[in-house]
């Protein structure tokens, strides 16, 4: 279970404000990062770095606005496909020089309407709906004025010393002769970065003028913060297992739509002396099709009628596959509404993989979609999941494997997605 203790560092509530206050998420994200570029909009598991805390800002169901802070174009569209609202930075808050608390400032003045402000940190993916819950309630009824997440760590500091003075390294929380055992010892707290929730008086005055105090504790699987290149692919395999997937996280797929041109295949098309026409299917995606119908998950190929294959090449590549093929005029929702109801699924078990423009209603009304990495359509929207691969050289398969790893999270116990802090 996690803690959410507090400690009064000073004492003094703030005064609740007239009616309900209006509480923003804030998520500050510069174009001109040292360690990574572009951090921000990196596709960490296929999700862009800022969508994993804006997907759980935008489903906490208890703030009024999500922000964007930028001075970038790039960050701006992916934040917007994402539901954020975007504030343009000033060129005076944009420098390396720039603080944290002088672009809240800023966006502040500029919104005379926010009371509470969520500052969250776009490099923390494994931030969850109910972190934000929990600590805005110390705000909203604890009558707290700044709230900020930490983690519990059992590492034994010890203080720098000149060498050449000879001096030995002393230790301010262990004795050395007693060295306590991790199960004897609560260990410290620290801060990691995740939030820092705040009310619009708080702010104003600097932070230098503050009431009541409080940390918000969260366990150690939840803290991640990634700075340099060094800390990507321990994050991805951490927010596989306890990021927050958004609301499908628990749906059951149980119909995966691919379409072919675009995804299963390249898009090109080879033609023979005499004049047959032919394309390559990649095997590891046919394994993946394959991977989705062992586990009782049916997958239909769509195609429709304006595409280049002919129809009898595609009925072919859905007989290599094992696939039945939707073929039609358009392959809209309308028609896809009508495969649905005869098979008894609704929307949100159904996984659906396009590329193209036309895809967007579908992919828009899918449980779950996503996109090769090389698809026109992933500019235009929010997909629960990008492919490293590109369309036709392993996408599908990158994809099925998403959808087989989101099973087998629904089908986890909470408990076993938790860490026993003894044991970490």
């Amino acid at each position: 279970m996690e803690s959410n203790m507090i400690t009064e560092v000073s004492s003094g509530v703030c005064d609740p404000s007239a009616g309900q206050p209006h509480r923003a998420a804030l998520i500050l994200a510069r174009g001109g990062s040292k360690g990574i570029p572009l951090k921000n909009i990196k596709n960490l598991a296929g999700v862009p770095l800022i969508a994993w805390v804006l997907r759980a800002a935008l489903d906490s169901e208890v703030v009024d606005s999500v922000w964007v802070s930028t001075d970038h174009d790039e960050i701006e569209r992916v934040a917007r496909v994402w539901g954020a609202k975007v504030h343009r930075r000033s060129p005076e808050v944009s420098k390396d020089s720039s603080s944290s608390l002088e672009t809240i400032q800023e966006v502040i003045r500029l919104r005379p309407e926010v009371d509470i402000v969520c500052h969250i940190q776009a490099t923390s993916p494994c931030l969850h709906p109910h972190h934000i819950r929990e600590a805005l309630q110390m705000i909203t009824e604890q009558g707290c004025d700044y709230v900020f997440s930490v983690v519990r760590r059992h590492q034994f500091r010890w203080e720098e010393v000149d060498k050449k003075e000879g001096k030995n390294p002393t230790s301010p929380n262990i004795d050395v002769a007693h060295r306590p055992r991790r199960q004897d010892w609560p260990g410290e707290l620290y801060e990691n970065g995740s939030f820092y929730f705040s009310t619009r008086k708080a702010l104003e005055t600097g932070l230098k003028q503050l009431g009541k105090i409080a940390y918000y504790e969260m366990l150690p699987e939840y803290s991640v913060d990634i700075d340099v290149d060094i800390d990507w692919p321990v994050a991805e395999q951490r927010v596989l297992r306890f990021g927050y997937f958004g609301r499908e996280e628990k749906a059951a797929v149980r119909l995966f739509l691919c379409k072919v041109s675009g995804c299963l295949t390249n898009g090109q098309i080879f033609t023979s002396v005499s004049g047959e026409d032919h394309v390559a299917i990649n095997a590891r995606d046919v394994a993946g099709i394959q991977m989705l119908q062992r586990e009782n998950i049916e997958v239909c190929l769509i195609s429709n009628m304006n595409e280049p294959l002919s129809k009898g090449l595609l009925e072919k590549v859905a007989q290599l596959t094992g696939c039945r093929l939707q073929f039609g005029e358009q392959q809209n929702g309308f028609e896809m509404e009508l495969l649905m109801k005869e098979k008894n699924l609704c929307w949100n078990e159904v996984a659906f993989m396009g590329s193209e423009s036309e895809d967007r209603e579908i992919l828009s009304q899918v449980g779950l979609n996503g996109v090769p990495c090389d698809s026109p359509v992933a500019n235009l929207i929010a997909a629960k999941y990008t492919c490293q691969r590109p369309a036709g050289n392993g996408a599908v398969r990158e994809f099925a494997e998403y959808i087989l790893m989101l099973k087998k999270k629904s089908l986890l116990q909470e408990h076993q997605e938790h860490i026993d802090r003894a044991n970490f």
